[in-house]
């Protein structure tokens, strides 16, 4: 006993404790809590005078939120130290939610605070950033005669189709450079009016458009490079494609095969003569779709030489019999319904929905089809004898179930009523509602009547 109320001591000098830890916890986060609206109260001041309303807007909705919330756990705080006793229970709870509400707040604050960072960080360094614009486009507006005589002189060599994507290139960088230089001074001028939304606009603008510039200059260059390229792989492709050719011809000559060779001749007789302005990458693209399709196409071709195409009556067989199948099973259940379970029924509807799949894969009534083509005449075949084999089993749940639900003779020869009928003989389906219901039904009463008044 004195174990006991030793014990007992112990968990109560603990859980005092836990309270006395969780009291102080609970005085700290509601301080801190306190202490870092006042912070962002600050911050958001500042953030308006940098950034402007608009995109402080979040974070000014973030703090009105906390603080209506924290007048509750101030109020939580008052009611711990009024002058109403309060049991152990309601100063765990009220120090909890204090805790639970001071850490909701500093969390989203956190959030919301550093969402802006960047932003605030980036309308410091304004004037910064408003000199490398300058700078900037300045340098890039050195580089546009060249891009220029690099589209004029790429013009000789290739056609317009392929110098779509890069020959607007230069007089398009001109004209985003003149809108950023434009903006930077729009920027400049917002700023020094006070105006700072405004100005972190248009300065984000100008910066954009510099950027943007600088791509459609690099991508000038860059085409240079990659047409060259291109070209040098489309030699290697158009050799590689004509050995392929070779080869395909002594392939089995499947329609497949023989349209795949048909595509691949066509890419090849399309390619240009030489001094002819051309298009590489769609050359390319072309003879490699080609290429692609002949090499599935062989491999097809291949799979099918070393697996034997099943002949066509072999299929129609496999069709009958699954349909036969289907016609013994649907019979035998329906005529049994009272005693069939749930393992033969499901195999009955699976068997019939992979004998209607049969049917949508040929687009017809597979019975109906006078004829199937090579291509499916191998998954017909394996969709058949799937739908037999599982009308097969459906037959033999079914004919399991029959026999189990069936009265047996006793050890006279008699009919034992403790084998499938009615609750209090030891019935093995749990009394005898399922079999009156399938004799009521017309389930084979005369065999039944026929055992039991022999």
């Amino acid at each position: 006993m004195a174990g006991f109320w030793g014990r007992r001591k112990r968990e109560q000098e603990e859980l005092t404790a836990q309270d006395a830890d969780l009291a102080r916890r609970a005085q700290q986060a509601l301080v801190a809590a306190d202490e870092r609206i006042r912070l962002t109260a600050d911050e958001l001041v500042f953030a308006d005078a940098e950034l402007g309303a608009g995109p402080t807007q979040e974070l000014r909705e973030a703090l009105d939120a906390v603080r209506t919330h924290l007048q509750e756990a101030f109020h939580l705080h008052q009611l711990n130290h009024d002058e109403i006793p309060d049991t152990p229970e309601e100063l765990r709870t009220r120090n909890a939610r204090i805790v639970q509400l001071c850490e909701w707040a500093e969390d989203l604050l956190d959030d919301r605070t550093e969402a802006l960072a960047a932003a605030i960080e980036r309308a410091r360094r304004a004037p910064e950033i408003i000199a490398k614009v300058r700078a900037d486009a300045a340098r890039l507006r050195l580089r546009i005669p060249d891009a220029r005589a690099t589209v004029e002189r790429l013009a000789a060599r290739y056609s317009a189709q392929a110098l779509a994507q890069i020959d607007a290139n230069p007089a398009e960088a001109e004209q985003l450079l003149g809108f950023a230089e434009h903006s930077a001074g729009v920027a400049e001028r917002r700023r020094e009016a006070g105006q700072r939304e405004q100005a972190n606009m248009a300065l984000e603008a100008s910066a954009e458009s510099v950027r943007r510039a600088e791509t459609l200059l690099d991508a000038v260059e860059t085409f240079e490079v990659e047409a060259l390229r291109a070209e040098s792989t489309l030699a290697a492709i158009v050799e590689d494609s004509r050995n392929d050719l070779v080869v395909a011809l002594k392939e089995p000559q499947t329609p497949a095969v023989s349209a795949a060779i048909a595509e691949l001749q066509g890419a090849l007789a399309a390619l240009p003569a030489a001094g002819v302005n051309t298009d590489p990458f769609e050359q390319l693209t072309r003879l490699r779709e080609a290429n692609a399709g002949l090499d599935a196409a062989i491999a097809a071709a291949r799979e099918r030489a070393a697996r034997p195409i099943p002949p066509l009556e072999h299929v129609r067989h496999a069709i009958d019999d699954a349909d036969r199948q289907l016609a013994v099973s649907r019979d035998v259940i329906a005529g049994h319904r009272g005693w069939i379970g749930a393992d033969a029924r499901t195999r009955l509807a699976e068997a019939e929905r992979v004998r209607a799949d049969l049917d949508r894969y040929l687009g017809a009534s597979a019975a109906a089809a006078t004829s199937i083509d090579e291509d499916h005449r191998e998954q017909a075949f394996a969709m058949a004898r799937r739908a037999a084999f599982l009308a097969s089993e459906a037959l033999q749940l079914a004919q399991r179930d029959i026999d189990a639900a069936r009265p047996q003779p006793d050890q006279w020869g008699a009919p034992g009523f403790g084998q499938g009928y009615g609750p209090g003989y030891g019935g093995r389906r749990g009394g005898g509602s399922d079999v009156m219901g399938g004799i009521l039904g017309g389930l084979v009463i005369g065999s039944i009547l026929d055992g039991i008044f022999d």
